[in-house]
C-alpha cells in the first residue's frame, strides 16, 4: 500500500495551543506544566498524572474530554482513540485534514509529553513475568510514534532531561518553538520507542528458551556515557546500560577518579568476570587485567595476600592495569595496590580507610558493585561484523559442575586437581589460544591469544622465567643463598605447577612444551582426533591430565 507523500510544507516557527503529558516518571513535571499554563497553553492529562497537576492547583482537563470516552480496563485503554492520535496526526496545513479534525471535533494537539511505564526497570527488578508484561506501555508508544512522526506540528518530549529545551525555547521564542528542536526531539522519541520495543523484544526472546533462534532480533540500550574516544582518539564511543541486572561495570558506582575510558570499561568487565569465578567465602581472590587478558589471578588468605601472589605473576605487565577483587577492599589491600600504577580498582564494596587511601591516587578510578556477578548465570553475547550481528550465549559453563575425567595412568593429587580447577576458571576468561599455568591457588605464566598453542604454552613459560628472575632480585642475599642450597633459586615459576588448555591439544607437542616447562598436571577439554597421542606423551613423562568436556574459546 501506498501512502501519499505530505506536500504541506513544515513551519519553521510553532505556536503552541494545548499540551497532553501522560507520564510515569514525575521528575520536573510540575514545574514544566506550570511554565506552559503560564503562556497559556491547555493542560491535558491522563490518571495519575492528572491527578498530580490538580493536587498542584493547576487547571488539567481530563483526557476523556477529547475522547468523550472514560478510561476502561483499569488504565489500559484511554488515549488509543482519534479523539487524541486526530490531534497528533492531523496536518494542520492540509485542508482535509482540517476538515476532518473540525467535521470530528478533533482538537489538535501541539505538544505531547509522555514516557513510559516501567518495563526496563521492572525487568531488571526481577519481578515475576506476569508483573513484566502488565509494565509493557501501549498506548504510550502509540502516542510517541503519532506526534513524532507528524513534528511539523507536534512538539514530543520524553525525557524530563528536556523539559528545560522546552521552557527555554519558548522563552526565546516568545511562545514559539523551532521546526530544529521538533525534529531532534522526535528523532529522540523514535530511539526510545525503538529501545523500549527492543527491551520488550529481548524478554519474549529470552523466554523462549536457549536453543531458539527469532527471526528478528532486537537489542537496546540507554546511554550510560559519552566517552572521549574509542579504543583509539580518532574513533568516537560512548556506553550504553542494556537494562540486564548483572553487577560490573553497568551498574558500578565510581567513588573517585578521572573518567573511564572506553579502554578501562572493556578492561574492567573482563576483570570483574574473572574474579566472579571464585566464590569469596572460599577465600579472597585478585586478578589484574592488562588488554582484557589476565597478567595474574590468585587467591589467597586475605586480599592483600592474594594481590601480592597475583602480581607477582607478571609485574611487568601489571604497571596501568585494571585490579579486580572478590571481596570488599580493605586498607591493608589498598595500600598495596596503590604502590604500583593502577588505572582502575573494582570490588563489591570498599571499607572508609581503604577510599581515603586510594583517594590519594586523584587520577585512580574505584569503582563499587554491591556484588558479584554469579558466573553461572544465563545472559546473551552481541558482537557486531560488518553488516550484521553475532548473537551468542553467555559463556556461563563452572568447572565445579563438569563431569572431570581421569584418563592418564596417574590421577591428580589433591592439590593438583585444586590448582587444575583453578588454571581452568581462569584460562575461561584468556583470549585463545590460551595456556595458564599455576600453582598452590595462583597463576605463574599465562599465554594468550597465539594462533599456536605451543607458543602460547612456551610464551607462558618464559613469562614465567622473567618473573622468577624479577623475584630473584628483589630477595636478599641470605634469602637467595638458602633458595640455592634448596635447588629453587633458579627453578622457573612452573617447575611443579599445573597447566589448563581453552580447547583441545590439537597434537602433542603443545602438552610436551608445557612438560618440557616443569607442569605435573594437565586440565583441557579433550576431543581432539589424536587425544590418544596427547594421553601417552603425558602417560609417558608421568603426568596426570583430566578432560573437561567443554571448551571455553575467548576471542
Amino acid at each position: 500500500m501506498s501512502v501519499k507523500a505530505n506536500a504541506t510544507p513544515a513551519p519553521d516557527r510553532l505556536t503552541p495551543k494545548r499540551a497532553l503529558l501522560s507520564v510515569s516518571d514525575k521528575t520536573g513535571l510540575e514545574d514544566l506544566a506550570r511554565s506552559l499554563s503560564a503562556r497559556g497553553i491547555e493542560l491535558v492529562s491522563t490518571g495519575g498524572t492528572r491527578q498530580a497537576l490538580a493536587a498542584a492547583g493547576l487547571a488539567v482537563r481530563d483526557v476523556s474530554e477529547l475522547t468523550g470516552f472514560p478510561e476502561i480496563m483499569d488504565g489500559r485503554v484511554k488515549t488509543l482513540h482519534p479523539g487524541v492520535h486526530g490531534g497528533l496526526l492531523g496536518i494542520r496545513g492540509d485542508a482535509t485534514h482540517a476538515q476532518a479534525m473540525e467535521t470530528h471535533g478533533i482538537a489538535g494537539i501541539d505538544i505531547l509529553v509522555v514516557n513510559l511505564y516501567p518495563f526496563e526497570e521492572t525487568l531488571a527488578g526481577g519481578a515475576d513475568a506476569a508483573t513484566v508484561v502488565e509494565n509493557i506501555d501501549i498506548g504510550g508508544p502509540a502516542m510517541i510514534r503519532a506526534g513524532a512522526k507528524n513534528h511539523a506540528y507536534v512538539c514530543v518530549l520524553t525525557d524530563p532531561a528536556d523539559y528545560g529545551a522546552l521552557v527555554s525555547a519558548l522563552e526565546a521564542g516568545e511562545g514559539t518553538v523551532d521546526l530544529a528542536l521538533r525534529r531532534r526531539l522526535a528523532g529522540k522519541a523514535f530511539a526510545r520507542t525503538a529501545a523500549y520495543d527492543g527491551a520488550v523484544a529481548g524478554f519474549f526472546a529470552a523466554a523462549q528458551g536457549e536453543g531458539e533462534i527469532p527471526r528478528h532480533r532486537s537489542f537496546s540500550g540507554t546511554l550510560a556515557q559519552g566517552l572521549r574516544y574509542g579504543e583509539n582518539p580518532h574513533q568516537s564511543a560512548a556506553f550504553y546500560r542494556t537494562g540486564e541486572s548483572r553487577p560490573g561495570v553497568s551498574t558500578a558506582r565510581q567513588l573517585q577518579g578521572k573518567e573511564l575510558s572506553y579502554n578501562n570499561l572493556n578492561d574492567t568487565d573482563a576483570a570483574f568476570e574473572l574474579v566472579a569465578e571464585f566464590d569469596p567465602t572460599a577465600g579472597a581472590a585478585v586478578a589484574i587485567i592488562k588488554h582484557a587478558n589476565p597478567c595474574g589471578v590468585a587467591q589467597g588468605s586475605s586480599l592483600l595476600d592474594a594481590y601480592r601472589r597475583a602480581l607477582a605473576c607478571d609485574p611487568v605487565s601489571a604497571f596501568g592495569g585494571i585490579v579486580a577483587l572478590n571481596r570488599r577492599l580493605d586498607a591493608e589491600a589498598a595500600r598495596a595496590i596503590v604502590e604500583v600504577f593502577t588505572e582502575v580498582i573494582i570490588a563489591p564494596e570498599a571499607d572508609e580507610e581503604a577510599i581515603a587511601i586510594v583517594a590519594a591516587k586523584k587520577n585512580l578510578r574505584l569503582l563499587v558493585t554491591g556484588a558479584l556477578p554469579d558466573p553461572r548465570q544465563a545472559g546473551t553475547m552481541v558482537k557486531s561484523l560488518a553488516g550484521g550481528l553475532l548473537v551468542q550465549s553467555r559463556d556461563n559453563g563452572v568447572v565445579d559442575e563438569l563431569d572431570l575425567r581421569i584418563v592418564t595412568r596417574r590421577a591428580p593429587g589433591e592439590q593438583e586437581m585444586a590448582d587444575l580447577k583453578f588454571a581452568f576458571r581462569v584460562a575461561k576468561h584468556v583470549k585463545s589460544n590460551a595456556i595458564v599455568y599455576a600453582r598452590e591457588g595462583a597463576t605463574v605464566g599465562i599465554g594468550a591469544g597465539q594462533m599456536s598453542r605451543v607458543d602460547s604454552a612456551r610464551i607462558a613459560a618464559r613469562k614465567a622465567e622473567d618473573a622468577a628472575q624479577a623475584l630473584l632480585k628483589e630477595r636478599s642475599g641470605a634469602e637467595i643463598a638458602a633458595g640455592m642450597a634448596a635447588g629453587h633459586a633458579t627453578r622457573p615459576l612452573t617447575h611443579g605447577s599445573v597447566v589448563a588448555s581453552d580447547a583441545f591439544f590439537p597434537f602433542a607437542d603443545g602438552l610436551l612444551s608445557a612438560i618440557e616447562a616443569g607442569a605435573t598436571a594437565v586440565i583441557q577439554p579433550g576431543g581432539s582426533m589424536r587425544d590418544a597421542d596427547v594421553i601417552a606423551a603425558a602417560d609417558a613423562h608421568d603426568v596426570a591430565m583430566v578432560f573437561t568436556g567443554m571448551r571455553h574459546f575467548r576471542h
